[in-house]
């Protein structure tokens, strides 16, 4: 970016602070944001004439308003496609670390208190044959189902909009019009979808008490999706089994109950931390911004209409 452009680097590996941002906004012809940072109609009301592209690095633009930035004239970008295949191998890796107990093996060695072997120490359960339930069957959703086919799981999905028929084939998935119905029946729930205000608490202390006691859920998308406290209650009272989550409700404000349950793996939002996967982004950030500089749509544009 530097060779292409006059730029402002931000060096710290920490997100911008609210002035920081309104500083940035009010100068710059465009703003590359992280998923992190909350650029909502407040702060856009405060951006210069000169801001005309919102190239964000990363896919989720939750925190983003779209619409308004559109009203402004301002487009928007960001990096789709890119970390896919890292978050379905992270999703995958919650599932078995939750299923076989993985985090309470490696604390009991750590600890230095494992006696040895024992036929009935640390049983987890077997993920083949395991009914898996995907809710949202995007670009990671489909990732997450052809790897849960090799481990010998019956891929179920619940969609917005069903697959089209020979995707739905080349995947062996299970459509399920009724998220209800699909949730009471699944071994292992996997969050796949976005946020947005209609999937906000999808699975609500409501469908939470749907689960079967011997399920367990993972979430790698957005913790928003999730009703965090109600998932907590259910966890400690025996009726969920476990959990693997990389994002919470709150950001990094973990519930603090959530924390002490050792049926329960957190992670620090690092299912899209991979060296190739961040190269990738910054390299589409600068495809977006470059296209633009040229008079052209970005390539990776995001329009209200696709939200």
């Amino acid at each position: 970016m530097s060779e292409l452009f006059n730029v402002r680097l931000r060096t710290e590996d920490a997100p911008m602070t609210r002035d920081e941002l309104v500083s940035a906004v009010r100068e710059a012809d465009v703003l590359v944001p992280t998923i992190t940072d909350q650029i909502d109609a407040a702060l856009l009301a405060q951006a210069g004439e000169r801001l005309k592209l919102i190239a964000l690095y990363g896919a989720g633009v939750d925190r983003l308003d779209v619409a308004t930035a559109r009203q402004r004239g301002i487009l928007v970008s960001n990096t789709p496609g890119v970390v896919t295949d890292d978050t379905a191998d992270m999703t995958l890796a919650l599932i078995l670390a939750v299923t076989r107990r993985i985090p309470e093996g490696l604390a009991a060695m750590q600890s230095g208190n494992w006696a040895g072997w024992a036929p009935t120490a640390f049983l987890g359960g077997r993920l083949s044959g395991r009914r898996l339930g995907i809710l949202g069957m995007g670009r990671i959703g489909q990732a997450v189902a052809r790897r849960a086919a090799a481990f010998g799981m019956q891929v179920h999905y619940h969609n917005r909009k069903r697959l089209r028929p020979e995707i739905e084939q080349s995947l062996d998935a299970t459509y399920w019009d009724s998220l209800d119905q699909m949730v009471s029946r699944m071994d292992i729930i996997s969050i796949n979808c976005p946020h947005t205000p209609s999937t906000f608490h999808l699975m609500n202390a409501r469908r939470l008490k749907l689960m079967k006691p011997s399920a367990v859920i993972v979430n790698t998308s957005r913790g928003e999706v999730i009703d965090e406290n109600a998932l907590t209650r259910g966890l400690r009272a025996g009726e969920i089994a476990g959990a693997g989550l990389d994002v919470f409700e709150r950001g990094h404000e973990i519930n603090p109950r959530l924390r002490q349950l050792p049926n329960v793996v957190l992670l620090p939002h690092m299912g899209s931390a991979t060296l190739e996967g961040r190269i990738e982004m910054g390299e589409k950030v600068i495809i977006n911004i470059k296209t633009f500089a040229d008079g052209h749509r970005p390539p990776d544009q995001v329009v209200p209409s696709m939200l």
